[in-house]
């Protein structure tokens, strides 16, 4: 029978009422029993259920208790560990005494089990995997092979998810030398049963033989490891959706620092990171408090799906919350709440690390090498009363930020002009001194200092974020300390609202050094002519300052700045500027995305707001990095060509005033362009000019009529034709339909795209004088990229000849499309209509709002169609869960709808039609 010693964090003295969780001597008289009542073969059976009811009734019992303290994440996660212990210790001693007894073992008989992982430091999930080490003396014995294979065959009958190794104690040492994942498992080796002698042999080789003189090298590797798994999934500790286990700021992260400790300093504890000098007690307390959170989070997760998941998707976010108690509040609902507290834990968490390698490093450098290298050891020197050692910034002394609390704001200026880092104990003052910023928020100077880091020309991205870290930003501007890890519950936004501004500066600061040319020409170019630079940082500081309160953001933004600029120190005219772009910071990528710029009026719209080329410059710019801030993905080409060509109408409608150029000058202009790009085929323009109406020649690129062109003349005398090309200027495929001009020409058309896999990003609908179709539109895959392959190009033209043709029913395969984002079921979208007969003076825009998924456009388009309306453009924007597609239509007539009662009646075809509970899908 194994020896009963027991090492290691979980030894059940932490556990009340162990025996609630496992009985082990009560099942282990049951085995005992039941081998003598069948034999040890025949009782197998018997003894798995018994285990299994066992497991089973642990787990519900560790649940119960969760339940009734939700927060009680070390609770839960030592009690499993305990549960799994006692379970590995009876499989072992019922193995041993009763299946393969060996009544004289050799010396090499000898077996010990160890718990490696995070089942060795005693914590574990609902469902996360066993993790054991078996280690022999020597090479494995044949009555070693049978005692493994049989425990291994109880705990996967159990339907436990094992982590195994078997080794002998040289290959354990070997394998450990030569891989940082084994060294790391090893590290947290804890024994669990059997030969208590050889587990402590192991341990000793492996200090000695593994550990010993590879200190520097580990925690090189291991932050390497960490930096990439970062990378892996978002490098951010503000992704909306995190990994609670492997996500930045998470347990991952926890863990390395104590891998860390123990690697250095031989800790057998967390807590003892304190004695060595890595952690304050008040640090450690933080540890602890972000720590149990995070399994108490991660235990619910493995308890609501049953299974391993670590991932706090937005379907799981509302539960979990609930089961944590967290209620609604007054403009914030119980899941914003939670998340809010969930990032403000993991910000602790990045903190902590930061503080946590500072010190390391110091550590290292205290033991530099003597002797001839001394004397190349960096010199101490001074920089304006802070004392600057090996590239980090100090404070002379621990009552330095209380004699001036300026000096809180001061030192991440002086870091950022002089390139430094703050040295650990500043940063530790900088927390713990944070709120004597409060006594210095009027003063001139003060807020001098934090304009200056704000529109630093160095590195304010990084600034800022280490100013949030130690708590002085949201103390300094009390309105930014209540975005702090304020999440949007939405599938849009990837970052919470403070770490998307921290991000948006940064990209602005990145653009004006001219490092984004590639992918922002534009605001690359414009970005050196704006006047009011200052006015322009703090726009991109304050323009979602007010989310999460009751009201539009984007005013009640505009009322902060109001206030706060002045006690910046800025102008009354920058003070109006900065609010006004607040208070309009959605108003380019509304026109842009949601409205044809090819409309005279649209553009007269947007200028008469606008006012001013300086105002226009400064609105484009806040608007590409606040759209490029919003997550990796969401800015595209397509964007960018949009915008570009906003900025590109208003400016010279700007520069030239509101005379209109002549009408006929301008599709001159344009026919002129198309016949220079078609080249040998120049005579087209001339054939077909006559054949399109002036909207055509002024609505579309030259580029995309020189293609329509071409195709026309390809296709006389076909009833269909369908070309698709990889349009790589909009970052889309540009799919144009040439058929004789029908009803419900459009849905149709629109059903074949979505049946191949395409999503419509724009279209635009053209009848020729002769009776054809001119369709174009721009399509995306799922994930917003071009088709691009000539199969999947193929495929498109196909699914559409298909639909037009009648051979597919597009109700049943529409309706049989899985959906692209099921996670989208989390959230709320009521749909909306909206009309607006003043934005052209052609077409009434129709605007819907709905939740995003397969087929919308085509069943809104059925929709238009059943109310006899005529679709003339369509322009569909998508933001996360959200859908609003914009249609230009007319009746029959070619008159805009104006009668309240039409209205009425197309608003209720479109709402049904928007509905998620609609089941009949726009048919042939």
């Amino acid at each position: 029978m194994g020896s009963r010693a027991e090492t290691g964090r979980v030894t059940g003295s932490r556990i009340v009422h162990q025996r609630a969780v496992i009985d082990r001597r009560a099942l282990a008289g049951a085995i005992t029993e039941l081998v003598e009542a069948e034999g040890a073969a025949k009782a197998r059976p018997k003894v798995v259920e018994l285990l299994r009811g066992a497991l089973a009734a642990g787990r519900a019992e560790i649940a119960r208790r969760l339940a009734e303290k939700p927060s009680a994440g070390h609770m839960s996660a030592e009690a499993q560990a305990f549960l799994v212990d006692q379970l590995v210790r009876l499989i072992h001693d019922h193995v041993v005494g009763d299946v393969y007894p060996a009544a004289n073992r050799s010396s090499g008989e000898r077996l010990t089990i160890m718990a490696v992982g995070g089942y060795g430091r005693g914590e574990m999930a609902p469902h996360s995997d066993v993790d054991i080490a078996f280690v022999t003396p020597i090479k494995q014995t044949p009555w070693c092979e049978q005692v493994i294979e049989a425990m291994l065959y109880f705990l996967w009958d159990l339907g436990l998810k094992v982590g195994h190794s078997s080794r002998s104690l040289d290959e354990t040492v070997r394998m450990a030398k030569g891989d940082l994942t084994i060294r790391t498992a090893m590290l947290e080796g804890r024994y669990v049963w059997g030969d208590q002698a050889l587990f402590d042999e192991a341990q000793r080789r492996f200090w000695a033989e593994v550990v010993a003189g590879t200190e520097r090298q580990y925690v090189t590797e291991k932050l390497a490891e960490r930096n990439e798994r970062h990378k892996r999934l978002g490098d951010s500790r503000y992704v909306v959706e995190p990994n609670v286990k492997e996500g930045k700021g998470g347990l991952r992260d926890l863990h390395t620092l104590y891998w860390i400790g123990k690697y250095i300093h031989h800790v057998r504890d967390a807590s003892e990171l304190v004695g060595v000098g890595l952690l304050s007690p008040a640090e450690y307390r933080a540890f602890r408090k972000a720590e149990d959170f995070f399994w108490a989070v991660r235990c619910h997760l493995h308890t609501i799906t049953r299974r391993a998941e670590d991932r706090l998707t937005f379907d799981l976010q509302r539960e979990v919350a609930a089961r944590m108690q967290f209620a609604d509040r007054p403009g914030k609902s119980a899941v914003e709440r939670f998340m809010q507290y969930f990032f403000l834990q993991a910000k602790r968490v990045g903190h902590l690390t930061g503080l946590f390698l500072a010190q390391l490093d110091d550590q290292f450098a205290k033991k530099q090498p003597k002797g001839l290298l001394a004397g190349f050891r960096a010199r101490r020197r001074m920089v304006k009363g802070y004392p600057v050692f090996g590239g980090r910034i100090n404070v002379p002394s621990e009552t330095w930020f209380a004699e001036d609390p300026a000096r809180l704001i001061e030192i991440f200026v002086l870091a950022d002009a002089h390139g430094l880092e703050l040295h650990p104990d500043a940063m530790r003052l900088a927390v713990q001194d944070a709120r004597l910023v409060d006594s210095v928020r009027t003063d001139p100077r003060a807020n001098a200092l934090f304009l200056e880091l704000l529109t630093s020309r160095n590195d304010p991205e990084n600034a800022l974020r280490w100013f949030n870290e130690a708590g002085v930003f949201g103390r300094f501007i009390p309105d930014f300390g209540r975005v702090n890890a304020q999440m949007q519950f939405d599938m849009y936004h990837h970052y919470t609202v403070d770490e998307h501004t921290i991000r948006a500066i940064g990209l602005m600061a990145r653009i004006e050094k001219g490092e984004m040319k590639a992918d922002h020409p534009l605001a690359t170019t414009i970005v050196h002519k704006v006047v009011n630079r200052r006015a322009l940082y703090v726009s991109v500081l304050l323009h979602d300052i007010a989310k999460g309160r009751r009201g539009d953001h984007s005013v009640l933004g505009a009322e902060v700045a109001q206030k706060l600029c002045p006690r910046l120190g800025m102008s009354a005219e920058e003070t109006r500027l900065t609010a006004w772009l607040v208070r309009a910071h959605l108003l380019m990528s509304a026109v842009a995305f949601k409205r044809d710029l090819s409309d005279w009026k649209t553009i007269t719209d947007f200028v008469t707001q606008v006012q001013s080329v300086e105002r226009l410059r400064l609105l484009t710019m806040l608007t590409i990095v606040d759209i490029r801030a919003v997550g990796p993905g969401v800015w595209n080409g397509w964007k960018r060509q949009l915008i570009h060509e906003l900025y590109e109408a208003a400016e010279e409608r700007l520069r030239l005033g509101h005379v209109q150029r002549g009408r006929s000058e301008r599709i001159a202009a344009k026919q002129k362009a198309v016949a220079e790009r078609l080249g040998n085929q120049a005579g087209l323009v001339e054939t077909y000019a006559k054949q399109f109406n002036d909207a055509y020649w002024i609505a579309e690129p030259d580029d995309v009529i020189a293609s329509n062109l071409s195709q026309l003349d390809a296709a006389q005398g076909k009833a269909l034709d369908v070309r698709t090309e990889y349009y790589a200027a909009r970052g889309a495929t540009l799919v144009t339909v040439i058929a004789a001009d029908h009803p419900g020409l459009f849905y149709r058309i629109a059903g074949g795209i979505h049946l191949a896999g395409g999503n419509i990003i724009d279209a635009r609908i053209h009848t020729a004088r002769n009776g054809m179709a001119v369709d174009n539109f721009l399509v995306q895959d799922p994930l917003g990229r071009p088709f691009s392959e000539e199969d999947q190009l193929a495929r498109i033209e196909t699914m559409i000849g298909d639909a037009l043709g009648g051979r597919i029913k597009l109700v049943p395969q529409l309706a049989a499309r899985p959906l692209a984002r099921p996670r989208a079921d989390a959230f709320e979208v009521r749909p909306q209509v909206e009309f607006d007969n003043a934005a052209s003076n052609r077409f009434t825009v129709v605007e819907v709002n709905a939740r995003d998924r397969p087929a919308l456009l085509n069943r809104l388009a059925r929709a238009l169609f059943e109310a006899k309306l005529m679709v003339h453009s369509a322009h569909i924007a998508t933001y996360g869960e959200r859908a609003v597609d914009t249609f230009y239509v007319t009746d029959v007539l070619g008159e805009k709808v104006e009668s309240g009662s039409r209205l009425k009646g197309v608003e209720k075809k479109l709402l049904e039609a928007a509905e998620d509970q609609t089941v009949d899908v726009a048919a042939a």
